[in-house]
């Protein structure tokens, strides 16, 4: 870890020279961060980067395994989504309110009718499957999030994002996010002041085909880096945004700056919601204001209306009022490229538009928040996506075994009382100038102001270097025994 070295009195200048020799400073400093960051936070990057490459191969997994609940005969002929709904409402009972309704988008697929569910978690919906052409239900599932994930993936994205231990869990996803960056830009700059001295620069690029030993794990290190470093810088940006302490941070950055994703507003005012059409009941509005007791008819008729104003894709949810004074949402969730977001809010009395959105004219921090967040998650371009996450994560997790095995390797083999390999040397910021000295602590506050959790990791490890420090300073000065 990058930590704020003490001089032991070996690296302490010999009386009488007041200049000391202060090249090479930045390198041994970014060496040691390397070192230490990789050495305490490598385990939760690997896990980070496991389960995420494992995440990335789910759409054809969940597609194989859940065949029976996503796919439905071909047919000539489908029915309104008001029957469909009027099965899945059957099939429930009364009690759950319907929340959202998801119309089968491609000839072959089901109609997702969903419910909620106070036995489910914060963002998981009680998901009844219907054939479209003979409302037939052909599963009953857990969805969770607006992508509507599976059981069978839901259980990995969680293991990624929190271990399956629930809102304390994500802090390791958080440091993982946190530190990967931080330690890709160190290793890229550690490989720039390689490249620039050695004579095999190829072994920086590709990993040394005849080396043995320590060298052989170094070059693959290296090399492994350098082709994964802007997908590891991209993954650790794109995996702040969903963290506890950091992601807050950024999201209210982007609202400060007016970066944030547009959403269709649902207020009604109360003359709108007041407002009766008396010719309403012929387009299937819906009467209630909620989704406890929706006209199914009325789900038609928003598909309907939005389909005349923004919503050309499949891929669509249709929300009934969350409440009395809200407004219905039509919801485009098509995610691969080219992204299909817009949204319309609808009366449901007086069957007027509200509000739309359209992504075209999202801001380009907006755009961009988007697609990478729908990168990460390997839904924008597909196959192609998802192929190049679990290399890119695979690499990652990769490395963090090199590194260790490199750690092993450096261990002295004739002193039996040290198991692994030392750290590299201190002295670094004892050595730096005043203002080597004044980056590095206004860079520390920062990262500790903008992602909390870095920063206690970040001084824990500081107290533990100090520490050391002290002891291995205290033992030099120790007088030896006869």
């Amino acid at each position: 870890m990058t930590l704020l070295e003490t001089t032991t009195p070996e690296s302490q200048p010999p009386t009488g020279i007041s200049k000391p020799n202060r090249k090479g400073w930045f390198g041994q400093l970014l060496l040691r961060l390397h070192f230490y960051a990789g050495i305490f936070i490598g385990p939760f990057i690997l896990v980070a980067a496991v389960s995420g490459a494992l995440y990335a191969i789910t759409p054809q997994i969940e597609q194989a395994v859940y065949a029976d609940q996503l796919r439905a005969p071909l047919a000539d002929a489908y029915l309104p989504l008001a029957d469909q709904v009027e099965v899945a409402n059957t099939y429930m009972g009364s009690g759950d309110a319907l929340v959202a309704v998801r119309p089968a988008p491609h000839p072959g697929d089901t109609t997702r009718v969903m419910y909620a569910d106070e036995n489910l978690g914060a963002s998981e919906t009680r998901a009844i499957f219907i054939d479209p052409a003979t409302a037939e239900i052909r599963g009953d599932l857990t969805a969770y999030g607006t992508s509507g994930v599976l059981p069978l993936r839901t259980w990995i994205d969680h293991l990624h994002r929190n271990l399956q231990l629930g809102e304390p869990g994500r802090m390791y996803s958080e440091l993982a996010a946190s530190w990967l960056g931080v330690i890709a830009l160190a290793g890229f700059a550690l490989w720039i002041l390689r490249i620039r001295k050695t004579k095999r620069k190829k072994d920086l690029i590709r990993p040394a085909a005849k080396a043995t030993g320590y060298r052989r794990l170094a070059s693959w290190h290296g090399s492994l880096g350098i082709w994964v470093l802007l997908g590891a810088f991209f993954l650790s940006a794109t995996g702040i945004t969903w963290s506890t302490y950091g992601g807050a941070n950024v999201s209210e950055l982007r609202a400060a700056l007016n970066w944030g994703t547009p959403s269709a507003d649902t207020e009604l005012s109360a003359a709108e919601s007041s407002a009766g059409d008396e010719h309403a009941h012929h387009h299937g509005a819906a009467p209630a204001p909620t989704g406890e007791s929706v006209n199914p008819a009325a789900f038609d008729t928003m598909l309907s209306i939005a389909k005349e104003v923004n919503v050309n894709t499949g891929l669509v949810e249709i929300k009934p009022p969350a409440a009395d004074g809200k407004a219905w949402v039509v919801q485009e969730i098509q995610r691969s490229y080219p992204t299909e977001v817009d949204a319309v809010s609808i009366n449901g009395q007086t069957l007027d538009v509200v509000d739309r959105v359209d992504f075209s004219e999202f801001n380009l921090a907006a755009k961009l928040s988007r697609w990478g967040i729908d990168i990460h998650m390997g839904s924008m371009f597909g196959l192609s996506n998802q192929i190049l996450l679990f290399l890119v994560a695979s690499a990652i997790a990769s490395m963090v075994v090199l590194g260790y095995a490199m750690w092993w390797k450096r261990r002295p083999t004739k002193n039996l009382g040290q198991r692994v390999g030392k750290a590299p040397a201190r002295g670094g910021l004892a050595r730096a100038p005043w203002w080597g000295n004044l980056l590095v602590l206004l860079a520390a506050a920062a990262v500790g102001v903008f992602l909390p959790l870095m920063g206690i990791s970040l001084a824990l490890f500081l107290l533990a270097d100090l520490v050391i420090g002290w002891t291995h300073g205290a033992r030099s000065q120790r007088p030896a025994t006869e």
